[in-house]
């Protein structure tokens, strides 16, 4: 069952053995330090903190992370958050590892010169350092930079501080899964906590305290691993604490209409093989804004360790933009994208202030700030994805809001007296909403509907559609049937938005470099602006096209990464290093490759859309621009205005892109392909092998149900891949299905009808059980396996009685698609089975079902892409009286999702 795209999940192992394992091994080396510590009176110092920070990063950090990405794709949204979300932690604490022992030997030399290491107790040892060599900094006048690394267990609060709330939530809402987790978890944060408290308390005592639950979670972690590795190999549980939860996550709340009342984008969401991002993203933005707090209410002088916390976080932020991107969100993959560049270029930005341009005069670095506009093209973009949001829930807009907030706060045209306090209680309200958020999103996630409130759509879908619709291309064919290339649908241009949005952002950026010039402070803060949007995020969004399938796959972002990352190089960094003349001249060359791949690129965004081709001719000019100042010939009106103009070009190219991937159409207008493809054309023009119909129109449905009432075989969307269908009035038909796809006469097929009501008028003599739990699986991604007998005479199934299921049994299955459900009801029962070559990968596309069955088949409804990569979970409720199901085949619902399901159903029925 393995498609080009993935694996399904019963591929995979346990990632959870991996991931608590790591919080185990990690949390037991701090064990030892604080042990050893606590016995000896010395703390760790030099190579010793180095090989712990090193450690902590590749088993809690790098171990962890790789639990987390399986536990996504296991469609497990607790793990899946927790593992990267602890990945990030213990890479963070990690890293403030290795700057203390960097910066040892440091405050070893001070504390000596001083004579003082003999009047204090082992314990204040590290305090007493930090003291000292505060003061004597300040009677030697040392370089600021000195001090800054004095400061790094101070500095390390501010991020320990959110992990402690982020760590309890975890723990929390993990006890509404099983019952070790909330234990691991329980104890990780009652262990930050004191690690939090022992860095300001000249005492043993929280040393002590942190060891003793750090050897608690490694305890807790090799029991659960234990435990899930022995469910592995036995496939059911053995040993307790896993499969049932410490309490019902249904007792958290009621599913009520407000809150149920969901946008058009978010319904298309619900299947999907993936685990939903959004709590790892809200989780992300509530650590980023609590670290920049404390640094803007004074706690602290320097930032440079709060740049490395900020920085590991926003990684994991952009990983939740990656699985919203496999996921097809792409209003999800552009706001974390969007916020995830913001925390990186604004921590870098105050690193540079703090640690790099500290000792310049203040009237400079205030001119510098001042020549900066970069910020407002966050500003704009923050107010655009506040409009599109408006058909979300309540949260969503007002997490935004305070987005747009933040942004302006950060505007440097601002004073520096009112600037930071501004910015402070933007990312307290922030962090605020972000941790209610964390919250909501995981608590709904783990129970599949809308438990905690989060408010209701402000506008409707429709309505925000009929506004921007507006703006609708006079270019776009009304009725016209889904594209035939699988790249041009909106939903396979979802990193477009992110692009368009780096690239401006860094253009912005660059505004106004010819006229500060001379500015040492301007060039300097103007460089982590244009490397993290136009490089960094860039290369992000260029592995994001790779995926996307896109025609020209990430040629165009890859390429303008490497503009702009030597954009930043020789007119940023370029005066700072002081590059001769005749090292220009090497950046002369690359200008004018630069100009002749550009040239390329203009004709390849001619196959493509006007807003590209409008970007690349820009861009041409730009670096005509940049060819002329390599040769001290620069034109700098026409460079400030042509870098405004690209902006321009991005921001409209941010929000059209964002507003048809939200809704999944051509909603704003991109300009038509300046140049046809020919090839394409040809193609599309050619007779297809098979009559194919819209599903979006009703005639398209009627014209698929009289092909399937005359006995044709056609291949139809379903909730999960495409299937073969055939009616069952017609027996020939599913015999046909068998020679079409070469099938093994021993495997049987399945039917589908619209609805359990469907099946209830057929009156068949199942249990309350089995009542019971069809409710609660169906409509969705799981098929049934029952017994046979006459009530399927009375569903509709007639003729095709011995042609569907075996002699003694038959599988149903109710698909959670619109389409496939009103083609059951004009229809009746449908023999289906999956659209592919008997052994072949699964047809995730209408043109894989063209392309290798469409010559056999008598017709195709085209739906674009499918919800899943993989066919249905297959459960077999045989013997479900006797209080046991079976998974006969793990799909798209995970095998310990449906088995919560049934023990659910079961507590319930007692």
């Amino acid at each position: 069952m393995a498609t080009l795209d993935g694996f399904p999940a019963s591929f995979y192992g346990e990632p959870g053995v991996l991931g608590m394992l790591a919080n185990g091994i990690s949390a037991f080396l701090v064990l030892l330090q604080n042990f050893n510590t606590a016995r000896t009176g010395v703390s760790a110092e030099g190579v010793e903190n180095i090989l712990a920070g090193v450690h902590l990063i590749l088993i809690g950090g790098v171990c962890q992370l790789i639990a987390g990405l399986l536990s996504f794709r296991k469609y497990d949204h607790l793990s899946g958050t927790a593992f990267i979300g602890y990945a990030a932690l213990w890479g963070s604490y990690g890293a403030t590892r290795i700057f203390l022992g960097a910066s040892q030997p440091i405050t070893t030399n001070l504390t000596m010169s001083h004579d003082l290491m003999s009047n204090t107790t082992p314990l204040t040892t590290l305090t007493t350092n930090l003291s000292l060599s505060a003061e004597l900094w300040n009677s030697t006048s040392q370089s600021p930079d000195w001090l800054s690394l004095l400061l790094i267990p101070q500095s390390a609060i501010a991020g320990l501080v959110p992990y402690i709330l982020l760590s309890f939530l975890l723990a929390f809402c993990s006890a509404t899964v099983n019952v070790i987790m909330p234990f691991v978890f329980g104890a990780i944060t009652l262990t930050l906590l004191f690690e939090a408290v022992a860095v300001g308390v000249s005492s043993a005592w929280p040393l002590v305290v942190s060891g003793i639950l750090e050897l608690l979670i490694l305890l807790f972690a090799v029991y659960g691993s234990a435990a899930l590795l022995v469910k592995g190999l036995a496939q059911r549980y053995v040993l307790k604490g896993f499969g049932t939860p410490l309490f019902n996550v249904l007792l958290l709340g009621t599913n009520s209409p407000a809150a149920s009342a969901q946008s058009l984008g978010q319904e298309k969401k619900k299947n999907t093989k993936y685990a939903e991002p959004q709590a790892l993203f809200f989780f992300c933005d509530t650590v980023s804004p609590f670290i920049m707090l404390f640094y803007s209410f004074g706690y602290g002088t320097s930032f440079s360790l709060g740049a490395v916390w900020v920085s590991i976080i926003s990684a994991a932020q952009l990983l939740s933009s990656y699985y919203a991107h496999l996921r097809q969100d792409g209003y999800l993959v552009t706001k974390a994208g969007l916020h995830a560049t913001y925390w990186l270029t604004k921590a870098w930005e105050e690193f540079v202030l703090s640690a790099v341009i500290v000792s310049e005069p203040e009237r400079e670095v205030a001119t510098g700030r001042q020549a900066m506009v970069g910020d407002w093209f966050f500003v704009a973009v923050a107010l655009l994805l506040l409009v599109v949001s408006l058909s979300n829930d309540t949260l969503e807009v007002t997490h935004n809001a305070l987005f747009l907030l933040l942004s302006v706060s950060t505007v440097p045209q601002i004073p520096l007296q009112g600037y930071y306090v501004f910015f402070g209680v933007s990312c307290s309200l922030f962090t605020s909403v972000s941790l209610y958020g964390t919250f909501c999103r995981l608590i709904n996630s783990i129970a599949e509907k809308s438990l905690i409130p989060v408010g209701p759509q402000p506008i409707s879908s429709d309505r925000l559609h009929s506004f921007l619709s507006c703006f609708r291309s006079p270019w776009k064919l009304q009725g016209a049937l889904p594209s035939s290339s699988a790249a041009s649908s909106p939903t396979n241009q979802i990193p477009d938005a992110l692009f368009y949005l780096t690239n401006g952002v860094a253009a912005l950026s660059a505004l106004h470099a010819a006229s500060s010039s001379q500015s040492m402070s301007f060039l300097r803060l103007s460089v982590p602006w244009v490397l993290v949007s136009g490089a960094v995020v860039q290369g992000f969004v260029s592995r994001l096209q790779v995926r996307g399938g896109q025609r020209f796959g990430s040629v165009i972002p890859s390429f303008y990464l490497s503009v702009w990352a030597t954009w930043t190089w020789y007119r940023f960094a370029g005066p700072l290093l002081q590059i001769s003349p005749v090292g220009s001249y090497g950046f002369t060359a690359g200008a004018i490759a630069f100009l002749v791949i550009n040239a390329f690129l203009m004709l390849i965004a001619a196959y493509g859309n006007l807003v590209l081709l409008s970007l690349t001719v820009v861009m041409e000019i730009v670096l005509v621009c940049f060819l002329l100042s390599t040769l001290q010939q620069l034109p700098y009106q026409l460079e400030i205005a042509m870098l405004a103009v690209f902006s321009v070009i991005c921001l409209y190219g941010t929000l059209a892109s964002l507003v048809n991937c939200t809704f999944r159409q051509s909603v704003m207008p991109m300009g038509p392909p300046l140049v046809k493809d020919v090839n394409q054309q040809q193609k599309s023009s050619a007779a297809l092998p098979c009559p194919v119909a819209d599903s979006r129109l009703t005639s398209g449905l009627l014209k698929i149900s009289r092909l399937l009432d005359d006995g044709g075989v056609c291949g139809i969307p379903t909730d999960t891949v495409y299937a073969l269908a055939a009616s069952c009035k017609n027996p020939q038909a599913i015999e046909n299905i068998y020679n079409i796809k070469d099938r093994p006469a021993e495997k049987p097929i399945c039917i589908c009808i619209s609805s359990v009501e469907q099946l209830v008028a057929a009156k068949p003599p199942f249990s309350s059980l089995l009542w019971e739990f069809m409710r609660n699986v169906y409509p969705g991604g799981i098929s049934c396996i029952v017994s046979k007998g006459d009530w399927l005479l009375r569903l509709g199934v007639g003729p095709a009685y011995d042609r569907v299921g075996t002699n003694d049994s038959i599988m149903i299955r109710v698909p959670d698609h619109t389409v496939t459900g009103h083609l059951c009801d004009i229809t009746g029962p449908l023999a289906i089975t999956s659209a592919n070559p008997s052994g072949e990968p699964d047809s995730t596309h209408h043109d894989m079902v063209i392309s290798r069955l469409g010559h056999k088949i008598q017709g195709v409804l085209c739906d674009g892409d499918s919800n899943e990569i993989v066919a249905s979970t297959v459960v077999n409720c045989l013997k479900i009286d006797e209080g046991t199901i079976s998974i006969v085949r793990e799909g798209c619902v995970p095998a310990v999702k449906v088995r919560q399901i049934f023990e659910r159903v079961k507590t319930s029925m007692l």
